[in-house]
């Protein structure tokens, strides 16, 4: 019997469209076993499998707490990716806005709530050893918003609020009343019905703005976690570089509503594009609506973010963070698995974000460096840039990479002049993983898609196989999900890697009783399906963001290195 709330007992599917708008409710739908993919290991082996679970964990993604009121964010954009806009995807420039985000908290808190309630990995029923965030755990590189992060995840209370306590000072009040947005109190008299609500069947829900800003308890995860960073921890919105004067503007009272008047996209586009100041200039000199100040709203570097996570109720303390990447500003770094037979298994987490700006990656020479001491440090045979195998001077142990990017989204080539800062793109490192045979997994998000790649070494190499990358969804978009990991030494010459999906513990179906944040975690999951720009999202399989039933609930089997 598959514990409650793995997508191996259930899943949670987008309903029909109803009425003119085509909004839709989400149905429970039948659960999806586990789908076997042995594309790494050829012929089967002859040996019947003896399966001896090794490690399980839980993997949380592009969680993005979204602080709504923030005067550093840029909702305006978000027009420009509307169905029908030609200038869709805006120098990549999107999810500046969402109909659900003041629900970002609820979320991840439902989140942990989930999988606390599961404890094991579904399969073989160890227990979880650790969680691991793989990235964009803020929306925008405010103080505030890692605050709400590390206390959701370890637990105790939690406000959700910012500028004026209990008072809304978004996009989606009266203010400066906009058709582009969803209002669920209605339109102002004699305003026109917003977009969301005339075309898309957005609903009415009086009271919600002011519900989402209330303190709640969050339960907190009940084992250790780690933290890695994205593109949105560390970049304003998660495209633009840090400059002289931005960290003001987050925490001031003048929130921009508008583009200045004239301005080309075109130009801006190409600007955004190569995270030019001048885009940051003009994208905060358009037309502004005041909020209330709140020093809290302060940009972090990347520095502080690490030390952010040294003040903290959980285990371990710095969430993987070290004492080394306090003294250099740096965010990777190595920490060790025990698994259940008594081995080690050594998990590396990467910085893939580029910090002269861009949403997606790379690595920098240092740490590219970093990364093949660690692989030779722990694998007692390798290929050589030849191809050959040759021994090595480590102790064999398996190896789990954790990342925000994926493989295919680390072509970030923007650079600085030191040779130190070039960047490693991720060809590069995926032809450096090939040659260790003990890497087996890729764990990372950014794409907000559920994905699996296979990654093989040539036909002809010394040693076959390859490694798999694990990528999935986010908090943030439908489906809002998660995945549980489970390492399996089969016995018989492979191993298995087990992927489940999970849904989080809010309500599936809300009653409108907006009282709890479960039922508010709920309504998000409700609000994120019928995001209008997420309905015609072209990926394969059912409901775009879950993927096809292969980047699901898989078996992904690789040889077994040793």
């Amino acid at each position: 019997m598959a514990p409650r709330g793995t997508t191996v007992e259930r899943t949670l599917l987008a309903g029909p469209a109803a009425g003119s708008g085509g909004f839709r409710t989400v149905v429970p739908g039948a659960g999806e076993p586990y789908l076997l993919r042995t594309e790494l290991v050829g012929p089967p082996p002859r040996t019947p499998a003896s399966p001896r679970p090794l490690l399980a964990f839980a993997q949380l993604t592009d969680v993005h707490l979204v602080d709504h009121s923030s005067p550093a964010r840029v909702e305006f954009l978000d027009r420009y990716n509307d169905p029908g806009s030609r200038f869709g995807g805006l120098a990549n420039v999107s999810g500046s806005y969402r109909p659900n985000e003041m629900l970002s908290v609820q979320v991840a808190d439902a989140m942990v709530r989930r999988i606390n309630e599961i404890g094991v990995g579904p399969a073989f029923g160890m227990p979880l050893a650790f969680a691991v965030s793989t990235g964009d755990n803020a929306d925008n590189s405010q103080y505030n918003e890692f605050r709400w992060f590390i206390d959701v995840l370890d637990g105790g209370p939690v406000l959700p609020d910012s500028g004026e306590t209990g008072v809304y000072e978004g996009v989606m009040d009266w203010v400066r009343y906009d058709v582009h947005y969803w209002h669920p109190e209605g339109e102002p008299e004699g305003q026109l019905v917003d977009r969301p609500r005339a075309l898309h069947g957005f609903p009415m829900i009086h009271g919600l703005l002011e519900r989402a800003l209330a303190q709640f308890t969050a339960e907190g995860l009940r084992m250790p976690w780690y933290s890695i960073f994205g593109n949105h921890d560390t970049l304003l919105q998660g495209n633009l570089p840090h400059v002289y004067g931005s960290e003001d503007y987050a925490a001031g009272d003048h929130k921009v509503v508008e583009l200045p008047t004239g301005t080309s996209l075109v130009r801006l586009a190409i600007d955004l594009f190569r995270a030019s100041p001048h885009a940051i200039e003009e994208l905060f000199s358009g037309d502004y609506r005041c909020v209330t100040r709140d020093p809290d709203r302060r940009l972090l570097s990347r520095a502080e973010i690490v030390e952010e996570h040294f003040h903290t109720l959980g285990a371990p303390v710095g969430h993987g963070f070290t004492q080394t990447n306090r003294a250099e500003g740096t965010a990777y770094y190595g920490f060790d698995a025990s698994a259940v037979d008594g081995s080690t298994i050594r998990c590396l987490v990467l910085d893939t974000v580029n910090p002269a700006g861009g949403a997606n990656g790379s690595l920098d020479e240092k740490q590219f460096r970093w990364l093949e001491a660690e692989l030779l440090a722990h694998s007692s045979r390798y290929l050589d840039e030849e191809g050959h195998l040759v021994d090595g001077p480590g102790i064999d142990r398996l190896v789990v990479l954790f990342s925000h990017h994926t493989l295919a989204t680390m072509d970030n080539w923007l650079t600085d002049p030191d040779p130190e800062k070039h960047r490693v793109l991720g060809t590069r490192v995926r032809d450096l993983l090939l040659r260790y045979p003990n890497v087996v997994l890729w764990v990372n998000g950014h794409t907000h898609v559920n994905c699996v790649t296979p990654h093989s070494r040539h036909p002809d190499a010394a040693v076959p196989g390859g490694y798999w990358e694990l990528n999935t969804a986010s908090h943030i978009d439908w489906p809002q999900q998660a995945r549980l990991v489970e390492l399996v030494d089969n016995g018989n010459g492979t191993i298995s890697i087990f992927g489940t999906i999970i849904d989080h513990a809010g309500s599936e179906q809300p009653s409108w009783d907006l009282s709890s944040p479960i039922e508010l975690a709920g309504l998000s999951r409700l609000l994120g399906i019928n995001d209008w720009q997420q309905r015609a999202r072209p990926e394969p399989g059912s409901d775009g963001r879950r993927g096809a039933p292969g980047d699901r609930n898989v078996e992904l089997v690789v040889p077994t290195p040793f």
